[in-house]
């Protein structure tokens, strides 16, 4: 529904390499910015930023990386994702909400594109 404008969820998640602050905040960086370019999103636009992380991940929070970005009236929040068996590591996930005229579009980065197949 093109023209109206209405909240949305956007999913997005990226994989980082090592448990290191600097990686964590450059690749959630690198996500946000690209899901608010696809989604054609100015940073003013958005409402709430929900993180989670895998159990691995734990040097710093990726809700700081949207701060650096400016981010200081957006509603955020982080959390660790549930350990489920066999999952991937190292994956840094976000629900965006914003106000938008488009319908959402979908961003994964690096390993975690391979979360959803069906967006490829």
């Amino acid at each position: 529904m093109e023209g109206v404008v209405r909240v949305i969820g956007i999913r997005g998640a990226v994989s980082v390499e090592r448990n290191e602050a600097c990686e964590i905040l450059e690749r959630t960086k690198e996500l946000l910015r690209e899901m608010l370019e696809v989604n054609r999103l100015d940073k003013a636009a958005i409402i709430s930023a929900f993180f989670t992380v895998t159990p691995d991940l734990n040097a710093a929070f990726p809700a700081e990386a949207a701060r650096h970005l400016g981010w200081g009236e957006v509603a955020l929040m982080c959390a660790t994702e549930i350990p489920v068996p066999g999952s991937q590591p190292g994956i840094i996930r976000v629900l965006l909400h914003a106000y938008s005229r488009f319908p959402p579009k979908h961003v994964y980065l690096g390993r975690a594109a391979l979360l959803r197949p069906d967006l490829r």
